[in-house]
């Protein structure tokens, strides 16, 4: 049968169609794939990725990942989204405002730190054109929230109000909310399926609520959250020390408490002992060497080879001061016990040792500083948590 030309044209038509279409996939497919990589490869500005730096073997480090260099300077501020109080907001933001919706408060008071750290977390906020029910706003995270890996807070506020962290039992009106996601914890960033269902769910919230909803750009909090995993990583440091009995034998737990308690260490309920500042802050802790916990009730019957010692430098205001106290208290229970001091490779531990410790401890701890991280405060204890 002749083909018409109508129906050749037809057929050119759908060819070019399908090869218009297969063509912007492809393109789209290569912006996804770079919009990937920048973000996992930490490409942002002008941070140098470094190897690691030696660490004295006394250290036990929980997490091997790669870490920036060490001697960060003022860019590195900005890749973390260090802000100077009054400073704008870190990420861009792109405002969704329903109709009829209030613009955001723009005096709101700031939010607390351990709940919503413009750091830490990925903070959105919403305002609503009338006081909406806490119960009411709660409910409607229930279909999300539990996909989330990283702990979630939600804040809100009316006027002249300052914010208050709300849970399933406030049964309060707010206007004005916050809600936070932390980005990082010891378990690493938060994943982009995790961030996506945070902001979908709580967009889905806003336009429930007729809210308007200020919106950080995506790709830049997720790159956040990977450089600043990364920044942790490489400052997560856990120095280790064991009193190890000297011919071999075993420590009686009779005598082991008396030893500890005059050594101003208190035994736990997790059966641990722990050194504390006079805030109650963590210095460090002293645990069985095996993998019976210390408890109170069955100490007197124990034996054990040997006691761990441990210093978590991020998470000690005094990283130095607290080394010292741990290292005096180590050799107090050597001296008592009949014990050898070792360290993490169960090798003899020598003066340069100590100071190589010392020295490092100091080093790590003011690398945080430079990044805004001050050790042992709220935003230290929640990302290295």
């Amino acid at each position: 049968m002749a083909i018409s030309e109508l129906q050749i044209a037809l057929i050119g038509a759908g060819a070019v169609g399908v090869a218009m279409v297969w063509g912007y996939n492809v393109w789209q497919d290569r912006q996804h794939r770079k919009t990937a990589e920048r973000i996992f490869n930490g490409e942002q500005g002008d941070a140098l990725p470094v190897a690691a730096p030696e660490l004295p073997r006394a250290v036990e480090d929980e997490r091997r990942e790669p870490h920036l260099d060490a001697d960060l300077d003022a860019d590195l501020d900005v890749d973390l989204g260090v802000v100077a109080q009054g400073d704008d907001d870190p990420y861009p933001t792109a405002a969704v405002e329903p109709a009829a919706a209030a613009a955001p408060a723009s005096s709101a008071p700031p939010l607390p730190d351990e709940t919503a750290d413009e750091i830490a977390d990925c903070v959105l906020r919403l305002t609503a054109s009338e006081a909406i029910a806490a119960p009411v706003v709660l409910a409607m995270q229930n279909a999300w929230a539990g996909e989330l890996g990283k702990a979630l807070h939600w804040l809100a506020r009316n006027d002249d109000e300052a914010w208050r962290q709300v849970d399933a039992q406030d049964a309060g009106r707010y206007r004005d909310w916050a809600i936070a996601l932390q980005l990082v914890d010891r378990r690493g960033a938060v994943a982009a399926e995790e961030l996506t269902s945070f902001f979908d769910g709580v967009q889905r919230i806003a336009q429930h609520m007729g809210a308007a909803l200020e919106l950080p750009e995506f790709d830049a909090t997720l790159l956040h959250a990977a450089r600043l995993d990364e920044f942790c990583a490489g400052v997560d440091i856990q120095f280790v020390l064991h009193v190890v009995e000297a011919t071999g034998g075993v420590f009686a737990g009779t005598k082991l408490r008396g030893v500890a308690e005059a050594a101003g260490l208190t035994l736990e309920a997790d059966g641990v002992f722990r050194a504390r500042d006079e805030a109650g802050g963590e210095l460090f802790t002293v645990a069985n060497l095996g993998n019976e916990p210390l408890a109170a009730a069955t100490l007197a019957a124990l034996s054990t080879h040997g006691l761990t010692l441990s210093l978590d430098v991020p998470r000690v205001a005094d990283g130095v001061a607290a080394f010292g106290r741990m290292l005096a208290t180590a050799r107090q229970l050597t001296t008592a016990l009949g014990g050898v001091l070792v360290d993490a490779q169960r090798a003899p531990l020598s003066q340069a040792m100590i100071d190589a410790i010392g020295a490092k401890t100091a080093e790590l701890q003011q690398t945080m500083r430079d990044a805004g991280i001050e050790p042992g405060s709220v935003r230290a204890l929640r990302l290295f948590s």
